[in-house]
């Protein structure tokens, strides 16, 4: 086959992967388009400048091909479509019962000591990293009062919803930042992170500038930390 060949748009593209356990049959272009949510044509033109070497993968394994050929496409089109995001503030809030919903489902055995600064008493924890960044939380100097934030406090984005991690406020005299938006990652780096982690920290970051430029002295921050040192780095070089 020629590079491109099986792909012409006005062309239907049926093809024949076999799999460890049968020999199925599968549209590619079809499917493709489903998935990423485009027409066919569109996709039969992407599908088409894909190298032969890499299209030689279909054969191997069809369903990871098709899994993987629509991922790709689709953080691509949520990548274009961020750079012209925009968020318009709405009268919807969230109420503080957010904080206690579906409190009973939690594993109550990760449960934290009892805490200082937290907006309740205890809080549950997923891991060690979070365990740590609430307790150095707990006993910093700079924090007024703080919160983990439940799964229920989410950030619409085009590629799905965000859910920060933490909501801290500082002592006014001491900190530029009365309150800041956390999101704990073990790495901070773009390249490490996931392609769909770093399109929805975007997102959060215009969500966050939009809420920022209708407060006083403009005291709201988002970012990503690793851990609270990174925090604190982040909170100094904006003070001073």
């Amino acid at each position: 086959m020629q590079y491109g060949e099986g792909f012409l748009a006005e062309r239907s593209a049926t093809e024949y992967g076999k799999t460890v356990h049968s020999e199925s049959r599968y549209d590619l272009v079809g499917d493709v388009s489903k998935r990423a949510d485009l027409m066919r044509k569109t996709a039969a033109e992407i599908l088409g400048c894909v190298k032969p070497g890499v299209f030689h993968q279909f054969a191997q394994n069809p369903e990871h091909f098709i899994a993987q050929a629509s991922r790709i496409i689709i953080e691509q089109k949520s990548t274009m479509i961020i750079e012209h995001l925009q968020y318009n503030q709405t009268d919807g809030c969230y109420d503080v019962d957010i904080f206690t919903a579906n409190q009973s489902k939690q594993d109550l055995s990760k449960a934290t000591r009892k805490l200082k600064k937290h907006v309740y008493e205890y809080a549950v924890t997923d891991s060690k990293k979070e365990l740590q960044f609430l307790t150095d939380l707990d006993s910093g100097s700079e924090v007024v009062v703080y919160a983990k934030l439940p799964r229920g406090f989410l950030i619409p984005t085009p590629i799905g919803n965000s859910n920060p991690d933490w909501a801290i406020s500082f002592h006014r005299e001491r900190v530029k930042y009365i309150y800041f938006i956390a999101e704990t990652k073990g790495s901070i780096s773009s390249m490490q992170l996931r392609p769909i982690e770093t399109a929805k920290i975007k997102c959060a970051r215009k969500f966050f500038d939009e809420i920022n430029q209708r407060i006083e002295d403009g005291c709201v921050r988002y970012d990503v930390v690793s851990d609270y040192g990174k925090l604190m780095d982040i909170i100094r070089s904006k003070t001073n």
